[in-house]
């Protein structure tokens, strides 16, 4: 199978930081990409996601990583519990929201030999797939608004204008533990799958279709993300917040491949 390739890019959009942030490297267990969106008070949005991609990044490309779903469970959750420890170091008991911290994550994992990947999340940052031509979302939001459509409570254009549509459920930081969504298995890649690793900022304005379709345009992972980059900023959103994606693609997606769905549902869902 040819070679990865992966583009990123970022942008803090019409507020005064960016609280998002990524990695992608690679270790012993296979390359890897995690990208995180953070909230808190006084900056503390912005140290949630370095630390929580600064952890797992770290945890994934170690010499000791082992390429399963269960290692990557647990590298999430450790995350999450490095969070919790830092802020009660800095707030000595203190549960002012100045002191909280929480973000989002997701995560692709991809084992060398690039026959197979892991994913996992917690919150809304969001992975798509297109493959055969045709864009998916493989992860399901932590967030009240999703949780409502699934249940068939709203219909997915009605959460797409929910005004609670960003209002988490679950995210690394908060109070209790997080049970992450991880694939039950590694997934089968074919040559020319491509992935979008995604911040809320990027994925709002896009269908699944949109996805695709701006990959039809493009000739390089660097080439689609500014294809979709400049319809975000065509938009030109009042209150636009911060946008990251990360593009992954494994050989050329112009070769039409098959999917196989049924691989792709997540641990908590079975």
């Amino acid at each position: 199978m040819s070679r990865l390739r992966i583009a990123s890019c970022t942008d803090p959009g019409a507020r005064g930081g960016n609280e998002d942030d990524f990695r992608h490297g690679s270790g012993a267990a296979g390359h890897y990409v995690v990208l995180a969106d953070g909230a808190g008070g006084h900056s503390r949005g912005e140290e949630a996601s370095y630390r929580a991609v600064e952890f797992i990044g770290g945890s994934l490309g170690a010499p000791a990583a082992t390429f399963s779903p269960d290692y990557l469970t647990e590298v999430v959750q450790r995350a999450h519990s490095e969070l919790l420890l830092a802020q009660q170091q800095t707030a000595g008991g203190s549960r002012r929201p100045e002191h909280r911290m929480h973000t989002t994550v997701v995560v692709l994992w991809v084992e060398p030999g690039l026959e197979h990947a892991l994913w996992s999340h917690v919150g809304d940052s969001r992975l798509y797939r297109v493959r055969h031509g045709q864009g998916e979302l493989l992860t399901q939001d932590d967030s009240i608004v999703q949780h409502m459509v699934r249940s068939g409570m709203l219909s997915e254009e009605q959460g797409r204008s929910h005004p609670q549509k960003n209002h988490l459920l679950a995210a690394l930081g908060i109070d209790g533990d997080v049970n992450p969504h991880t694939v039950v298995r590694p997934v089968e890649l074919l040559e020319g799958d491509a992935f979008l690793l995604c911040s809320d900022g990027w994925w709002e304005g896009f269908e699944p279709a949109d996805i695709a379709a701006s990959l039809h345009r493009s000739d390089s992972p660097e080439q689609w993300l500014d294809d979709m980059r400049r319809q975000i900023a065509a938009r030109a959103a009042p209150r636009q917040d911060n946008y990251t994606a990360v593009a992954v693609w494994v050989g050329d997606p112009s070769d039409m491949t098959i999917a196989r769905f049924e691989d792709t549902v997540p641990r908590a869902l079975r």
